[in-house]
C-alpha cells in the first residue's frame, strides 16, 4: 500500500497529462467539426442548394470529424484503436452492403447537389418522367408535372439517366413543321410565315428566325419555322404561332393538304352462268 502511495503522484502526473491532452484533443475536435461545418453549408447555401441538403451535408461532415476525434483522443489514452477501428469498419460494411440501394441514392443526392444539373424550378425530363422539380432531397427528386401531378424518383435513377433541362438556358428554339399544297407558291409562303413571325411579341430578333422548304412529302411541301423565344414564353408564343399562322394561311388562301389516297376499282369481267 504504501509502495502504490508512493507512486500514485507520477501516475497522476503521467495520466492527469494523457487526460489533459486527449480533453484538448476532444475541444479543438468540436471546435474545428463546427468551422469547417459552418463552412460548407455557407458555401452550399451561396450556391443556393436546398435547405434539406445544407443541414445533412453539415451535419455528416461535423460527425466525420467528431468520430475521428474521439479516435485520436482514445489513442491519446493509451486505448488500441486498431480493433475498434476495424470493429466500426465491419459495421459499416454490413450496414452499407444491408442499404445499398439508399445509399447509392445518396451518393446520387450528394452528386445532384454538388454539380447540379437542374435545380428547383426548372422543367426537365429525368428517369422516364417530365416535370417542375419541386425538391432534391438527399434520397429522391420530386417533380411536378404539367396536369400536377408529383412524381418522386429516385436520386439514383435520375443521376444515371438522361437529363433533359429546358429552364438551362434563357433562350429556346420553337421548330414548327407546317405542311402546304404542292400548288402553292412558294415564295408567298415563305412571305406569309415571316410575316407571321416578325409580328409576334415573343419571338426575339438575334438570334434570327429561319423559314425555309425542307421536305418534298407525300401530300405537302414541308416548311421549317424556327423562331427564338424566352424559355419561359415558349409555350405562349407556341400556341400564338399555331393559330396565326393557320389564320394567315387561310386568308392568303394557301392551303394546308390532308393525307390522300387514290383508290382504282377494276371492274371484273363477269362469269359464266354456272350450268
Amino acid at each position: 500500500m504504501e509502495q502504490w502511495l508512493e507512486q500514485l503522484p507520477a501516475l497522476a502526473m503521467a495520466y492527469g497529462m494523457r487526460i489533459l491532452i486527449a480533453l484538448l484533443i476532444v475541444v479543438v475536435g468540436r471546435w474545428v467539426s463546427k468551422i469547417v461545418a459552418s463552412m460548407v453549408r455557407k458555401m452550399m447555401e451561396r450556391r443556393k442548394v436546398e435547405a434539406t441538403a445544407v443541414g445533412f451535408v453539415g451535419a455528416l461532415v461535423s460527425t466525420i470529424i467528431m468520430a475521428f476525434t474521439f479516435i485520436a483522443a482514445l489513442a491519446q489514452l493509451g486505448v488500441q484503436t486498431a480493433s475498434l477501428v476495424a470493429v466500426l469498419g465491419a459495421a459499416g460494411l454490413a450496414v452499407g452492403l444491408a442499404l445499398q440501394g439508399s445509399l447509392s441514392n445518396f451518393a446520387a443526392g450528394v452528386l445532384l447537389v454538388v454539380f447540379r444539373p437542374c435545380r428547383a424550378g426548372d422543367y426537365v425530363e429525368a428517369a422516364g418522367a417530365a416535370g417542375v422539380v419541386e425538391e432534391i432531397s438527399i434520397f429522391s427528386t420530386t417533380l411536378i408535372t404539367p396536369d400536377n401531378k408529383k412524381i418522386i424518383a429516385p436520386n439514383a435513377a435520375v443521376i444515371n439517366g438522361v437529363i433533359v433541362n429546358y429552364s438551362a438556358k434563357d433562350t429556346r428554339r420553337i421548330d414548327l413543321v407546317i405542311g402546304v399544297a404542292y400548288d402553292a407558291d412558294l415564295r408567298q409562303t415563305r412571305e406569309v410565315l415571316s410575316q407571321v413571325v416578325e409580328a409576334s411579341d415573343y419571338v426575339l430578333k438575334d438570334p434570327a428566325y429561319r423559314v425555309e422548304v425542307s421536305e418534298l412529302a407525300d401530300s405537302s411541301v414541308n416548311f421549317v419555322v424556327r423562331p427564338w423565344v424566352k424559355s419561359e414564353d415558349y409555350w405562349d408564343a407556341y400556341f400564338q404561332l399555331m393559330a396565326n399562322i393557320k389564320q394567315a394561311l387561310d386568308d392568303a388562301g394557301i392551303g394546308i393538304p390532308f393525307p390522300q389516297m387514290d383508290l382504282h376499282v377494276q371492274q371484273l369481267p363477269e362469269r359464266p352462268p354456272a350450268l
